[in-house]
């Protein structure tokens, strides 16, 4: 009797565990597909290599906080350095 009831705590906890740690993905879609036809920084470029592939931002903040984060602001997209590197570039909704 005890071995059964052990089993059956066991096997709630094992699947309670199991759905706590499953996450929601969502997925935006971006209608006119502006995100496929813009050329913009990957991740991991530094400033200098941004600057000679896309040309001087129209406008530059920062850095701020810490770890330091700098905004280069271009016609198409906005980018988000981390100290020297992109961390993310995107493109803003019009």
């Amino acid at each position: 009797m005890i071995k059964k009831t052990l089993f059956i705590l066991i096997g709630t906890l094992l699947l309670t565990i199991t759905s706590l740690s499953q996450a929601e993905v969502i997925s935006i879609i971006d209608s006119d597909n502006a995100a496929t036809t813009v050329s913009r920084p990957k991740s991991g470029f530094t400033m200098s290599q941004v600057e000679a592939k896309f040309g001087q931002a129209e406008s530059k903040s920062g850095p701020v906080g810490q770890p330091p984060i700098t905004t280069w602001k271009y016609p198409d997209f906005t980018v988000y350095f981390e100290y020297n590197r992109v961390i993310y570039s995107v493109i803003p909704h019009k």
